[in-house]
């Protein structure tokens, strides 16, 4: 069994068992290679290792969570029953991992899930020295968040490689603090790149892997390259026990790089470029109905009117093949390549289309917002605490709906809307029979005189009955 886990979870203790090993013979003689030259005796990752190591630091996150006594606690109906029996009790979470400095005014980079809902983080120099720091930006689909430090002089920090010069074979460094153990080093090469089909909580994934030793406590640390870049933020490992066994993943630092130029722009979130299309790789049957050499590119299956692809001339049935000037094989590399250009820019394409290839340009934008009209159930009625909207693009991707989702949408759910089983992020198609098309038909619906009540839904794109008496 394998397990996707990241690479700086929580833990509370690590011992290490050591064993002595008896003496080698002395009396048989060795033939050894005798190295050619001076410069290969001195042959070493020291100088990358001194000149990168000290922007590495160490990060120590507290936050607070809560756990459920009761298997009841969060079920509507059964919590009228218990009351506050199996009530959450809040209990302090450390967690330990690895950060990278990457400016000289103490900008820190590290992952979600090292400091994501920290109360206090507090970061360690390589040196010893000790800084508060406060979380900027968190970005949970990418895994990367960006910390400032406190009253932090001028220190060492990274610069960024082009990730996408990075080649399989290259010679690279994993930096980080595994096991809590101090800052460790460990040496490997670049095992793959453009890894999308590994997933990391919320995250899409594109990952660079590695075969550089990454273990527990080196999440959000540096996989430098061999002048000393920052090439990725090591964030993942594929286990079968909970250790290392050399199949590592970073995210790459041109993902790093645009996510830190937005927190130093002052955003609070990470905003990406919306796509608007629907699509699948490209696999060699579709290779050969399509007319196209190899089975390269993603297949556009859908498009939203206002999408910059469908702007740009593409239609369902096309296939996107390079953004600007970089292969896609996957819908999470294409994802990837917008993230990384940024909104506001010009992207040249290239895509198959009725048996040619061809060329385009589009220019990438946030998700169009539209006239949501708010609306929340109040007064003596059912549904009351029930907050609904008109679906819109921005929304959409907000909540994390299919790109097709319209109509209205739950936004809160709180009071009598809570009990009755309601989320955020489900789409009302009728209630009590009657057909929901605008927020205001939920609020006007909601004073039916009745107890008995039955709501339609769409939750996780799959339809849902709620039924319930009031």
């Amino acid at each position: 069994m394998r397990f996707l886990i990241a690479a700086g979870t929580a833990f509370a203790f690590a011992a290490a068992l050591f064993m002595w090993l008896p003496e080698a013979p002395q009396a048989q003689s060795r033939t050894e290679a005798v190295p050619p030259s001076e410069q290969a005796m001195q042959l070493s990752f020291a100088p990358v290792v001194r000149d990168a190591a000290p922007a590495v630091v160490n990060i120590y996150a507290t936050r607070i969570v809560a756990d459920r006594v009761s298997p009841f606690a969060d079920d509507p109906f059964f919590r009228d029953f218990f009351g506050d029996f199996g009530r959450a009790q809040p209990r302090v979470q450390n967690s330990l991992g690895s950060g990278v400095i990457v400016s000289a005014d103490g900008l820190v980079v590290s992952n979600t899930h090292v400091v994501g809902g920290a109360t206090d983080v507090r970061v360690v120099l390589n040196d010893r020295r000790e800084y508060a720091a406060d979380l900027v930006l968190s970005d949970t689909e990418s895994d990367i968040a960006v910390l400032r430090l406190r009253d932090a002089p001028d220190l060492p920090h990274l610069s960024m490689a082009d990730s996408d010069t990075a080649q399989v074979g290259d010679l690279v460094l994993a930096i980080g603090n595994p096991f809590g153990v101090g800052q460790t080093v460990s040496s490997g090469i670049v095992s793959g790149l453009g890894r999308s089909t590994m997933s990391l909580g919320a995250g899409r994934g594109y990952f660079i892997q590695t075969d550089a030793a990454i273990n527990p406590g080196n999440s959000g640390g540096a996989l430098v390259d061999m002048q000393g870049r920052l090439l990725g933020i090591n964030t993942a490992i594929l286990t079968r026990g909970g250790g290392s066994n050399g199949v590592g993943f970073a995210v790459p630092a041109n993902l790093v790089a645009a996510v830190v130029s937005q927190a130093q722009a002052g955003a609070a979130r990470f905003e990406r470029p919306w796509a608007g299309v629907v699509g699948q790789s490209v696999d060699m049957a579709m290779a050969e109905a399509l007319g196209l050499a190899s089975p390269d590119g993603v297949l556009l299956s859908d498009l939203h009117p206002q999408s910059p692809f469908a702007a740009a001339g593409l239609a369902a049935g096309d296939v996107i093949l390079t953004l600007d000037g970089q292969p896609v094989a996957s819908p999470q590399e294409v994802m990837y390549r917008l993230a990384v250009a940024g909104t506001g820019r010009s992207v040249a394409i290239g895509y198959w289309q009725d048996g040619a290839a061809r060329t385009t340009t589009a220019t990438l934008s946030l998700p169009p917002k539209g006239d949501r009209q708010p609306t929340t159930v109040s007064g003596d009625v059912a549904l009351r605490g029930l907050t609904v909207a008109r679906l819109d693009p921005a929304l959409g991707a907000e909540l994390g709906l299919p790109m097709d989702a319209e109509g209205v949408v739950v936004l809160d759910a709180q009071d009598l809307a809570a009990r009755a089983g309601f989320r955020p992020g489900d789409v009302v198609l009728a209630i009590n029979g009657s057909r929901v098309n605008a927020p205001a038909d939920v609020a006007a619906l909601a004073t039916m005189a009745t107890r008995r009540w039955s709501v339609d839904l769409l939750r996780n794109g799959e339809p849902l009955r709620l039924m319930f008496r009031l």
